[in-house]
């Protein structure tokens, strides 16, 4: 029966790739990962799960190696040399993640739970109708922050908003679906990109387009971001991007034929 299982979830089947990193989840992971399968029911077959271990020095490795056996559509990766105690963060992970993924389409979400993966169906459903490259989760709405994060985001966004021109509401929402294509296009092997994914792809020509997704609280692990360790590397970050998206030039070339005879 498992071999039948296996073989549903073969790469060329594969129309949606989830990926989710992870560092120090262990009690998330487990409740993560029947949240997908629950809410991905319908596409059996034709999607898979990829979580990404980056550095976890708890017992987050040992919980997804045991549910691996039974789900033939998940898959795990393990960052390989993070620093101890640390993993790479959110940008290598999604970047390891993007080059492993099988389909053309990629979803991503945070492995805390505070996204709900139900929301991935909504998502979809606005790819399609808009024909979007990506779709972007935006929080904003649902939000339950302190007074200091909410001036920490806006701060932020008001940065962004004059550094690089983005419009994105809620460009911290890791939770979205994106093609293939433009996945691959985002320079995330440098730290930090993550947060820039949105007005990247924009920069780069694709279309992007918002929808409302639900927010829910931490109930279990800790928060690897607050306010203080965000702020100042942000705007560096966006400094960082605008010096970036000021030097890209166009790398698009068109092959020309010989001819075929003399004229």
């Amino acid at each position: 029966m498992l071999m039948i299982l296996m073989a549903q979830w073969q790469g060329d089947q594969i129309e949606l790739t989830v990926i989710a990193p992870a560092h120090n989840e262990e009690d998330n992971v487990g409740p993560l990962v029947a949240e997908i399968d629950a809410a991905l029911a319908a596409m059996a077959g034709r999607f898979e799960v990829i979580i990404v271990d980056d550095g976890s020095t708890d017992r987050t490795h040992e919980r997804l190696v045991a549910l691996m056996p039974e789900r033939p559509w998940m898959r795990l990766l393990r960052m390989a040399d993070t620093p101890a105690g640390r993993g790479h963060g959110q940008s290598a992970a999604f970047h390891a993640g993007f080059r492993a993924a099988r389909g053309e389409l990629i979803a991503l979400l945070d492995a805390d739970l505070q996204n709900d993966p139900a929301d991935l169906l909504r998502i979809l459903e606005v790819m399609r109708e808009t024909g979007a490259d990506m779709v972007q989760g935006d929080r904003s709405a649902n939000r339950r922050d302190t007074a200091g994060r909410r001036v920490a985001s806006w701060v932020g966004r008001s940065f962004r908003r004059a550094l690089l021109a983005d419009t994105i509401r809620d460009t911290g929402c890791s939770l979205r679906v994106v093609r293939r294509e433009v996945a691959l296009a985002i320079p995330l092997e440098y730290c930090g990109m993550h947060r820039f994914i949105p007005v990247t792809a924009r920069h780069l020509g694709y279309t992007v387009v918002e929808v409302p997704v639900t927010h829910r609280p931490r109930t279990a692990g800790r928060a690897k971001y607050g306010v203080f360790n965000r702020a100042l590397p942000g705007l560096l970050d966006c400094l960082a991007v605008r010096w970036m998206y000021r030097r890209r030039r166009p790398t698009r070339a068109h092959e020309i034929a010989p001819r075929s005879g003399q004229e």
